[in-house]
């Protein structure tokens, strides 16, 4: 049994982490497949820039989406920094959350044809929402091996705010449609609000 204060992870847990990095390191390399497809297309005396004008939306939700998983990655990363053992609730939390981004081309291909559907929209910010919303489910089981004041002891607050804010995004970018997917900038303010609630609620830290 490894010691709780150990940062030394089990061969088992080095195993299931590197299945999770080439599953994202997958669904990243994906999201570009669409734009080799509408490169093949590209006939010899097309204008390459005006195929690019015509095609904006693809790549928009190309770099949306590479960004997204990203950032995804990167939290799951800062979170799994603290993990020692592959223990049941470790291991189902990151294979649901590698499914969320498994799944995350699907949604991003639907974007620039369908992308002013509800659907479309439950599908792309629906998956953000239930993958922070597993990120934050990762970071409490983490927590559980890290005793208070160990290194590496994840925190369950930027997951958790993420996950309100993707859904108050879900809910402007459905109800406003006008608003398009622009309510996913309010990420950018992730940080400063898991600051806040820090500050004001500084037991939830414990």
């Amino acid at each position: 049994m490894l010691s709780p204060d150990s940062i030394e992870r089990s061969r088992d847990l080095d195993r299931l982490l590197t299945f999770v990095d080439a599953a994202v390191a997958i669904a990243i390399t994906l999201l570009v497949l669409p734009l080799v497809d509408l490169a093949g297309e590209i006939e010899s005396d097309d204008s390459v820039w005006q195929v690019v004008r015509d095609h904006a939306g693809q790549f928009g939700a190309f770099v949306l989406s590479f960004v997204v998983i990203a950032r995804m990655w990167r939290a799951q990363h800062e979170i799994v920094r603290g993990a020692v053992e592959d223990r049941s609730d470790i291991f189902w939390s990151l294979i649901a959350w590698t499914l969320t981004i498994v799944f995350l081309p699907f949604p991003t291909a639907l974007l620039a044809a369908t992308g002013s559907q509800v659907a479309t929209k439950i599908f792309y910010i629906g998956s953000l929402l239930v993958s922070s919303i597993l990120l934050a489910l990762l970071a409490a089981a983490v927590r559980r091996q890290r005793p208070p004041g160990a290194p590496h002891r994840p925190s369950v607050i930027p997951a958790a705010v993420d996950a309100v804010v993707d859904a108050i995004a879900l809910l402007l970018s459905v109800f406003v449609p006008v608003l398009s997917y622009f309510p996913l900038l309010l990420l950018v303010l992730g940080g400063q609000a898991a600051a806040l609630v820090r500050r004001l609620w500084p037991a939830l830290e414990r």
